[in-house]
């Protein structure tokens, strides 16, 4: 089920989907897409001082592995996951990222490659220590032109609820 803009629901002036407004079960397609760039990876790569050759050696790869290319780096594939989602659904809705699990890589991201990203509501809860708060869980997956699963996290996001 892919979620239609529903007039009803209230956004933060941002656009951010307040904790009130997410229905378990909905489906969100985010329309932003982005093609992943050599530059991408080896800027990545060297902010976070990774020096592994399958993301910044092209010789490397092309001589010593089965991929024949670099590989983008996991974790910016991560963190573009994640952002591709925010103006969507949580840019000033979050209270704070509460964690990601069950992070998988089920087919490899190459320069070059276009990624789009789903959401899925999983589940919710109102909290226990904060009014006017509650934890929404997510499951994010990413995918590459050919429709192929690059990427998938669960992640459990404290939100706002809608002001009263």
């Amino acid at each position: 089920m892919t979620a239609k803009p529903d007039p009803l629901v209230r956004r933060h002036p941002r656009g951010g989907i307040y904790f009130d407004d997410f229905i378990v079960g909905h489906l969100y397609e985010h329309p932003l897409r982005r093609t992943v760039t050599q530059m991408d990876n080896m800027l990545f790569s060297n902010m976070t001082l990774n020096p592994q050759p399958l993301h910044i050696d092209r010789h490397f790869c092309e001589t010593e592995t089965e991929w024949g290319q670099p590989l983008m780096n996991s974790l910016f594939t991560l963190g573009l996951m994640i952002g591709i989602q925010v103006a969507d659904m949580t840019v000033g809705t979050t209270i704070a990222n509460l964690g990601m699990t069950d992070v998988k890589f089920p087919h490899p991201l190459f320069e070059g490659d276009t990624v789009h990203v789903t959401t899925e509501v999983l589940g919710k809860r109102e909290s226990n220590s904060r009014p006017g708060a509650g934890i929404v869980e997510f499951l994010h997956r990413a995918y590459n032109q050919n429709d192929k699963l690059v990427a998938e996290c669960h992640r459990q996001v404290f939100m706002r609820l809608r002001p009263r």
